[in-house]
């Protein structure tokens, strides 16, 4: 506090002079800086100071050096306070520059007297001084005058230090040995000068440096363990060598220095200095990385490159010491891949500096084609070209670019023209799969050296390459730049040739790359869309202005793909030229694009209105009137993802409004704008802010669906951040403007922006009693963050009371809700608030604290519900569960920053030690209590059983502490699968009360033990009370079953072991090595449980103390941990083991699998994986099961880490991955293993097959790899000849997984080769045959091969027509004459992927013995043969398959009609294979073939039928037949006429099965789909009953109650059929299909509710066709409407079309639900007991409160017609006469009770109760329409019995009750009409 002291003593000093108030301005702004955390707010300050100094600079002139001395000896004492900061230092120091001007000699005697006092002669410099030294000579020109002057003790004092930290036990922390050494190179660094004598001349000789080189050296060796800090020595040693005053002194010294690192042992001459060698007892070979990195990053040129006189030959550092030395280490240091390729690409870049140099010393070319050097490179960055090491590839990269422009000019130099590694590269990176990234950065570094032709010339493939790699997120910026590489070439190259217009560069761009990018943005993949646009398409207009013609006209279709490209070419062309015009046809195409179904397509809609390449661009009319019309459209969408965009672009938007009203405020017009428009925008933004906010509010009312509250939070969270002034000093971004307060003072006079409202208060209040954390915290943060610092006095009681209450709830949302409750009122309380609610009577304080009582109080209440649960377990888990209370205090104590403060402040460490004492000490008194109670085992023996109880004992411990609970009455209770109510009551009550006991011991440890917190009296948390918190932590984790328990308790774990190991107190960090040493103790002891009474959670104590450990340390622990469980799972197991009992064996094992799987470790485990791996292998051949399931998960866990996680669907079609010549470059000895296991299996057996269980494994790891590039001597080769071993293997799993595995082995381009040998050696007559496994075995290995990978085309036709040739040859494979169905199929599986490569002869002879073969089955599948054979049902399906892809390959009709005859052959299997070839085939197929199938179909559709052969036959026929009919179009005359006669029969069948018989949802859903296909071409008269008995169907399926197949069902049917029926309804002629239609639109609208999305969708369909012109055949340019888009347009043709029907009223009015409102009410004052389980809603998306808001002005505009329609009118009055009564008596039952001030004791319960504000939401609804009934019907109301009164008495209650209503926060605030306002839809449209 020597700064605070200063400013004291310097204000009473000026208090009297007449600079007295800028100059306690300048001193209050300091104190505030020092003051502050958030950087921001310091950096304000020192702002502040910085321009008061200046102010004040002149008035110091003025006085005398005495006089100024006081101000400037303060501001140094806060920068000498300010070190650990260099930006605040460097303000600092400008701020005392300034002060000094004219005083500059004052200033140095004060930084000198500063710095002198630092620390006394041969003393140790401390932390804090060694920042101070560094910071004044880095920043301070009188700090490097000072050191310069005094240089001789400065060194003395750093090997002083230097010594005593080297020679200390225990060692001390590792960051003050780093700050040593960047003291030494600064000083180096900024004194050359003045240190060069003291190493280089004899004169100037220096002793303490020597010393100190001595000592440096030392650190290289290993004497420090801290990695960064050996590292910066290397830099330090190397700014030493740089003051050689010859290049060639400095050369010598560093070869002495690495001749150290192989002899170890010797004087080392440096210089004049001379050293000796560190004395380290086993060097780890870091210390020539040192060396290398430090003489790579800073050492002069000359030094590198001179010549060394101790060679025989011409030698330099650069090339003959560096290289070599920088080679051995990419192979040696594993862990340190990160700084060694960081070298790599650091020597490059010193060669391609010193090349002038180096050709000099030379005489020739170092990067010849046949020089070593040049193999060399390549290969090291080939090699390393795919390593999975973070940041390691970005070097790779560099060193790719680095050595191609050596080459070009090296080549340039030397005038050599021929320049064979660019072609060399080419071919190599062409060989590549696509899915290695390597490949793309090679290839951009090459483009400009050979040209864009010649590698697209090459590379054919390349743009399909491109597409793959847009839709694979970690290659999609790889891809971006080699798209940019190239057309940046082509624009080069153009412009370098002929000069052209810009369209004539557009026309060679589109050439090569439309349809590249068409693809892509048209594309069904959201990732291929969005990445395009991202990417590709805004450069691509940047760069090219003229390809958006080209573009646009390439998506001017009406398809959704068409229309998401249009919207994201229109959202580039805006970002990159500005504003963009929107009238006409494109205008309404937009609002197309903002009501589709596709949520890609309204985000880039809505996108594109909100985005502007400027931030004051004001929106204009057209975008804000689209954004009111289309945003409340789109607030309960179910995507998390479109939410976040959403709110993203309304962020966009909101900033765009702000910006642009800051700007007209000020006079400025935004650009673009005319200024008499200027107070119109003004208005529009003010109404626009406003009427957003009222919609948001609106949104979280309780009885809104959680998808609605969500985003109507994030759009709240929105404008406050944008459109409030309050400052947020955490955030870097997304402040408010300055002159904020002048838009919110012009906001508010007009009546709007009243943020902080009573109204919506209360709303964000009944968010925090949700039942989802999401909506909990993110209400809770905008209270906090935004609304005034107190909540009013009423509000905190009525709050505090709720909390308590929910804390008490057995239920863990309602409790966790409590706990964010408690939370909220702490952060909006004061003192005042502390008085109100009694608080501090608890705690009696001297200094009462907020945080500190409410503890207090929690600690309290969880030591009363602790008690009560001693005395009844059952009834406290029902009345007070223990989670609540500690989910509070977890949030309390650690997630409020005035509380982690208040803990800081020394007056109050005393309490808080106290507290957290007796906190900690409940904790384990209640998890031992919880934990032995599931034991049936309560007292003080519960610690000593460590392991956890199984199953059947905890059953038996709750069961007997619900008889205790129920006074030992035993209850009589039928066996049940299912938990009682009691049962999960107590089970609750334990794991949720420990899962949340882990998470705030760990939590504590995490904020009270973090470094770098203020010196205090003593710990917080001391010794003891850690230990017995670590107590707690092993009793959970090896005695808990519950994983969710464990998971949530290892989270907190994770947090206490990292606190305590990082912590430099030695008795902290043993007590977590100690827990370590314990578990590996206990895990080699003698075992007597059983296999199910171990511990889910003690593999997880092991990872959670592990992963505890700095990841930039050595990781001791780990290394210990993982030897440890090597060795004992390698221990033989004993002889008379027993399978009951757990070995140590195997839970060793499965700790090892645990640690694999543990995120936190992630490269750190690379080290051991070769170990594991063969344990593994070995596991598997263990005798014992346990060992083998043990070492199996292991395998697949090391697979996953060394592998990534597989993102493909199919096993061996991985998207992405790892070459295998990339894998055995960085685990070479692991690839050994993995070759050894094959060679083990190849081998000679003696007698019988020999079962390697390790085999499959391996197999299956080498499968998951890529194929890499084609090269001479590939390490993958070795894997070859074992492979093509096992394709004879007895046992089909390993032949077949051997085929998969060759894949990698074999590059693309020697695969037509080795697919041609393989053909070779397949048998040409039967009598060839040796194996059949092994001629099996090839066929599997080739259809591999053949097996196009994801993303590509395969093999060209020309490459594989000789295999096709050979294959020819052997055709009889395929015949009869191969007795083996298996072989006979893998022939033709092969052949199916070689149809293009067919000659004639082969395509007929296979045509012939697959017809011959089907041709000869008899009825029913039955074999003519006796022999029953396997397999043979697999060739039949092959081969109709086969018959079916070639009819559709060459249209033939020969063959489609052989198909159809097949179809309609009565053989199950070939009709199934058929079938599923129908439906799995995708779109494009043949279209002679899809027709022809259709009509056979609908031909044997009634005989299908009547048979009813099989129901999965069944479904999969009318599957097929629906998919050859999805597109409405495909129906014809032809399908007509062969339905003709069966179409009335096959509907009454199908219709049947749907109304009356059970046979499964999944062939329900196809029935009612098939029956609503035949219908839509049948609407006779004599239909009617059909049409009426379908509509019954689909009202039945679409109940909410039905399962999501029939619903889904009703909704597809709905599209298919139901608008050609309404559509028929609306002629003249059809006037008995009207109540049908109704029914119909009807069943819409409930389904466009329905909680399913993809049933909606399906709903809308049916909405969409609705809204066609009605002259236009349907599904022609349909484009389907969202959801809700949907519901507005049935209800427009309801009102519209069906308006005059009486039956369209009265099914409207059926949508508003009828609830009790009094029955409501009463029960939520009953405070009845709380059930563990709430039920279900049958729909949760449904909301009726808002669908009742939606109907009320359609029921309106209905009521208005029924002054014209008797029928109509004759509803509205029988409605009113059984409504209306009800209606106003519950009006005035509300005015009573919420008049009363007894309704605020349950107002906060009723605030959150989402039934009661959906009954009020109706309530208000029906008198609205009962109010304009009551005018419409005029006199015939009057006769209403129960309803006396007129409209406007009705209108006036409603008015009073609604504002009533509102003040509690249960209806919206009647409309003021002062607020600026445009026309849209109404805030709670759906």
């Amino acid at each position: 506090m020597g700064a605070e002291r200063e400013a004291r003593a310097c204000a009473e000093y000026y208090g009297a002079l007449g600079i007295a108030q800028p100059v306690l301005s300048c001193l209050q702004c300091l104190r505030q800086f020092a003051g502050s955390t958030a950087k921001r707010c310091r950096d304000k300050h020192l702002e502040e100071a910085l321009l008061l100094s200046q102010a004040l600079s002149k008035g110091l002139q003025a006085l005398g050096e005495a006089e100024a001395r006081p101000l400037l000896r303060c501001v140094l004492a806060f920068q000498m306070e300010a070190t650990g900061n260099s930006s605040s230092f460097q303000k600092l120091e400008q701020i005392v520059t300034q002060l000094a001007v004219g005083k500059e000699a004052v200033l140095a005697q004060e930084v000198g007297t500063l710095l002198s006092g630092l620390a006394p002669q041969g003393e140790v410099l401390s932390p804090g001084d060694l920042q101070s030294v560094c910071l004044f000579i880095e920043e301070s020109s009188l700090g490097r005058q000072h050191w310069r002057q005094n240089l001789a003790p400065l060194l003395q004092r750093l090997a002083t230090t230097l010594r005593w930290l080297l020679r200390s036990q225990p060692v001390p922390s590792a960051t003050w040995g780093y700050l040593v050494i960047k003291a030494c190179l600064q000083l180096f660094q900024v004194l050359p000068k003045d240190v060069a004598p003291l190493v280089w001349s004899a004169e100037g000789k220096s002793e303490t440096l020597q010393s100190l080189l001595g000592l440096l050296l030392e650190v290289v060796w290993g004497k420090a363990l801290n990695k960064d800090t050996r590292l910066l020595v290397g830099i330090a040693l190397s700014m030493l060598v740089n003051m050689a005053p010859q290049p060639e002194r400095g050369a010598s010294a560093m070869l002495g220095l690495f001749q150290l690192c192989k002899q170890g042992a010797g004087e080392l001459k440096f210089g004049e200095l001379a050293v000796e060698t560190p004395t380290v007892l086993e060097p780890d070979g870091l210390e020539k990385l040192v060396l290398t990195r430090g003489l790579l990053t800073c050492c002069r040129v000359d030094i590198l490159s001179c010549q060394l006189e101790s060679f025989t030959h011409k030698a330099c550092l650069l090339l003959d010491v560096i290289f070599p030395t920088m080679c051995a280490l990419t192979k040696e240091h594993k862990d340190c891949h990160y700084y060694c390729f960081q070298a790599c690409a650091l020597w490059l870049q010193r060669l391609r500096d010193a090349l002038p140099a180096v050709w000099s010393l030379k005489g020739t070319r170092i990067l010849a084609q046949d020089t070593e050097l040049l193999q060399q490179l390549l290969q090291l960055v080939w090699d390393n070209a795919e390593t999975p090491v973070e940041g390691v590839s970005e070097f790779i990269h560099s060193s790719f670019r680095l050595l191609l422009e050596i080459y070009h000019l090296e080549c340039q130099h030397f005038q050599d023209q021929e320049r064979p590694l660019y072609q060399q590269m080419l071919q190599r990176v062409v060989s590549m799969p696509w899915q290695i990234k390597a490949r793309y950065v090679p290839l951009c570094a090459i483009v400009p050296y050979v040209g864009s032709q010649q590698v697209l010339d090459t590379y054919r493939d390349l743009p399909q390459h491109l597409l793959n790699c847009l839709s694979t997120n970690h290659l999609c910026p790889a891809a971006a730049e080699v798209y940019r590489a190239l057309v940046r070439q082509q624009c080069a190259e153009r412009w370098d040739g002929q000069r052209g217009s810009a369209e004539a560069a557009a026309e060679r761009w589109a050439l090569c790359w439309l349809p590249l990018l068409s693809q892509a943005l048209c594309s069904p993949l959201p990732i291929l869309q969005s990445n395009a646009a991202n990417y590709l398409l805004a450069w691509t207009l940047r760069q090219l202005p003229a390809t958006q013609a080209p573009l646009a006209a390439r998506f001017s279709g009406q398809d959704t793909a068409s229309l998401r490209a249009w919207v994201s070419l229109l959202k580039a062309q805006k970002s990159v030229s500005g504003a963009l015009p929107l009238h006409g046809e494109a205008l309404e195409r937009l609002c197309c694009c903002l009501g589709a179904r596709e949520e890609g397509v309204r985000l880039a809609a809505m996108g594109l209105l909100c985005c502007s390449p400027s931030t004051n661009q004001p929106l204009s009319g057209t975008e804000v009137r689209l954004l009111r019309r289309f945003l409340p459209l789109n607030l309960n969408c179910d995507s998390s993802s479109f939410r976040q965009l959403l709110q993203a672009a309304v962020r966009k938007a909101l900033v765009r409004l702000r910006d642009s009203s800051l700007a007209q405020l000020r006079g400025k017009e935004p650009r673009g704008t005319d200024p008499s428009e200027g107070e119109g925008q003004l208005t529009q933004a003010v109404g626009f802010v406003e009427w957003l906010l009222q919609l948001s509010i609106a949104s979280l009312s309780p009885g809104s669906n959680f998808q609605r509250k969500k985003t109507g939070l994030l759009l709240l969270s929105a404008v406050l951040e944008t459109c409030t002034d309050t400052w947020s000093p955490d955030k870097k971004k997304g402040q408010p403007p300055r002159t904020m307060a002048t838009l919110l003072s012009y906001a508010r006079q007009s009546g709007c922006w009243d943020f902080f409202s009573q109204p919506n208060l209360l709303a964000l209040l009944s968010c925090l009693q949700d039942s989802t954390n999401e909506i909990r915290d993110l209400a809770s943060e905008l209270l906090v963050r935004y609304f005034p610092p107190t909540f009013p006095e009423p509000i905190a009681l009525a709050l505090f009371q709720l909390a308590q209450d929910t804390l008490a709830s057995p239920r863990v949302q309602e409790a966790e809700a409590g706990a964010v409750l408690m939370k909220t009122i702490l952060q909006k309380s004061d003192s005042g608030t502390m008085k109100i609610l009694a608080l501090e009577a608890e705690a009696p304080l001297t200094l009462p604290n907020r945080g500190l009582c409410f503890a207090q109080h929690l600690l309290h209440v969880l030591q009363a519900q602790y008690a009560a649960a001693r005395q009844d377990l059952l009834q406290a888990a029902a009345t007070s569960p223990m989670h609540g209370v500690i989910a509070a205090l977890r949030r309390c104590l650690l997630q409020v920053p005035e509380v982690a403060a208040s803990m800081q402040a020394a007056e109050l460490a005393q309490c808080w030690q106290e507290l957290l004492t007796h906190l900690v000490s409940t904790a384990r008194d209640i998890t031992s209590f919880l934990l032995g109670a599931l034991q049936s085992q309560q007292g003080p023996g519960a610690d000593e059983q460590a392991a956890a109880p199984s199953f059947a004992d905890m059953g038996n411990a709750i069961g007997s502490l619900i008889m205790l609970g129920k006074g030992g009455v035993q209850e009589e209770e039928e066996d049940s699968v299912l938990l009682s109510e009691e049962h999960g009551l107590i089970l609750t009550c334990c794991w949720v009360s420990v899962k949340e006991i882990g998470l705030l011991l760990g939590g504590l440890a995490e904020l009270l033990l973090a470094p770098g917190l203020p010196a205090r009296s003593g710990p917080l948390l001391p010794l003891p009370t850690l230990q017995m918190a670590a107590r707690v932590f092993q009793e959970i984790l090896l005695r808990c079953r519950h994983w969710g328990a464990v998971e949530g308790c290892s989270t907190g774990f994770i947090k206490f072991c990292a606190a305590l190991l990082n912590h430099p107190d030695v008795e902290l960090q043993a007590i977590p090595q100690t827990m370590l040493e314990q578990g590996l103790e206990a895990l080699s002891g003698p075992r007597s449980s059983s296999i199910t009474r171990r511990a889910a959670g003690f593999p997880v104590l092991f990872l959670c103390i592990v992963s505890g450990e700095a990841p930039e340390q050595a990781r001791p622990l780990l290394t210990h941990c993982v030897q440890t469980l090597l060795a004992l799972a390698s221990t033989a197991l004993p002889q008379d083991w027993d399978q009951t009992l757990d070995l140590p064996q195997v839970c060793a094992l499965h700790v090892l699998q645990t640690l694999v799987h543990g995120t936190g470790l992630g490269s750190a485990l690379l080290w051991h994986t070769t170990p594991m791996v063969a344990l593994s292998l070995r596991g598997l051949g263990s005798p014992c099961w346990a060992m083998r399931n043990a070492a199996i998960q292991l395998f697949s866990a090391l697979t996953s880490r060394l592998l990534g996680q597989q993102r493909s669907r199919g096993e061996s079609c991985p998207m992405e991955g790892l070459s295998l010549q990339a894998f055995l470059g960085q685990h070479p000895q692991l690839g050994a293993v993995l070759l050894g296991e094959l060679g083990a299996a190849e081998g000679p057996v003696p007698a019988g097959p020999c079962l390697r269980p390790a085999l499959h494994a391996v197999l299956t790891f080498l499968a998951q790899l890529q194929p890499g590039a084609d090269g001479p001597g590939s390490p993958s080769d070795c894997f070859l000849e074992p492979l093509l071993g096992l394709a004879g293997s007895p046992i089909y799993a390993v032949r077949a997984m051997a085929a998969k595995a060759l894949v990698p082995v074999i590059p693309l381009p020697r695969r037509p080769g080795f697919l041609l040998q393989l053909a070779e050696q397949l048998p040409t007559t039967p009598r060839q045959v040796r194996s059949h496994n092994a001629v099996h075995g090839r066929l599997l290995q080739m259809q591999a091969l053949l097996a196009p990978t994801v993303g590509t085309d395969g093999l060209s036709a020309e490459a594989l027509h000789p295999v096709a040739l050979q294959l020819e040859a052997r055709v009889w494979l395929l015949t009869p004459a191969q007795r083996c169905p298996l072989i006979r199929d893998a022939f033709l599986r092969v052949l199916t992927l070689l149809p293009a490569s067919f000659s004639p002869g082969l395509a007929q002879s296979i045509h012939d013995a697959i017809s011959t073969e089907l041709g000869s089955l008899p009825p029913g599948g039955k074999a003519g043969c006796v022999e029953l054979q396997v397999g043979l049902a697999v060739l039949h399906q092959t081969m109709a398959r086969f018959m079916c892809s070639e009819a559709a390959r060459l249209a033939d009709g020969e063959r489609i009609g052989a198909v159809c005859s097949l179809v309609q052959q009565s053989n199950p299997d070939i009709q199934l294979a058929i079938l599923s070839w129908v439906i799995t085939r995708k779109e494009g197929t043949c279209e002679e073939l899809e027709k022809a199938l259709r009509l056979t179909l609908l031909e044997s559709l009634r005989s299908v039928l009547q048979e009813r052969r099989d129901k999965e036959f069944l479904r999969l026929y009318l599957e097929a037949l629906l998919h050859l009919y999805r597109d409405p179009s495909s129906w014809s005359q032809e399908a007509s006429h062969k339905l003709q006669g069966s179409s009335a029969a096959c509907l009454e069948i199908l219709l049947h099965m749907v109304e009356a018989e059970c046979p499964g949802p999944d062939l329900l859903f196809q029935a009612l789909c098939a029956a609503s296909l035949l219908l839509t071409h049948r609407f006779g008269d004599e239909d009617s009953a059909l049409v009426q008995r379908w509509c019954t169907a689909l009202e039945e399926c679409g109940r909410s109650a039905a399962c999501e197949e029939l619903r889904l069902a009703a909704a597809r049917s709905l599209q298919t059929a139901g608008a050609a029926v309404v559509r028929q309804s609306l002629r003249a002629a059809c006037p008995v299909l009207v109540p049908v239609a109704l029914r119909l639109i009807n069943v819409g609208i409930h389904l466009l509710q329905d909680e399913e999305r993809e049933v909606r969708h399906e709903a809308a369909g049916f909405a969409s066709l609705l809204q066609q012109d009605p002259g236009e055949p349907l599904h022609d340019s349909c484009v389907f409407v969202q959801d809700n888009v949907g519901l507005q347009g049935l209800l427009q043709l309801l009102l519209g079309e069906f308006g005059e029907h009486p039956e369209t009223f009265d099914m409207l009015l059926r949508h508003l639900p009828v609830l009790d409102l009094r029955g409501i009410v009463k029960e939520l004052e009953a405070n009845k007991a709380i059930s563990l389980y709430k039920e279900d809603e049958p729909n949760v998306f449904a909301e009726p409160a808002v669908l009742a808001r939606q109907l009320l002005p359609i029921l309106l505009q209905l009521l208005e017609k029924a002054s014209t329609s008797i029928a109509l009118r004759a509803s509205a009055l029988h409605w009113l006469t059984d409504t209306g009564p009800g209606v106003l008596h519950d009006l005035q039952y509300c005015k009573q009770h919420w008049g009363q001030e007894a309704a605020a004791r349950c107002g906060m319960k009723a605030l959150g109760c989402a039934k009661l504000h959906t009954a009020v939401a109706v309530l208000l609804v029906r008198a609205r329409l009962a109010a304009r009934a009551l005018q419409v019907l005029g006199e015939d109301a009057v006769a209403v019995p129960g309803l006396d009164c007129g409209t406007q008495e009705l209108e006036q209650e409603l008015e009073l009750v609604q504002g009533l209503l509102a003040q509690h926060g249960l209806a919206p605030v009647p409309s003021q009409g002062n607020a600026p306002r445009e026309q849209g839809p109404p805030s709670g449209a759906a």
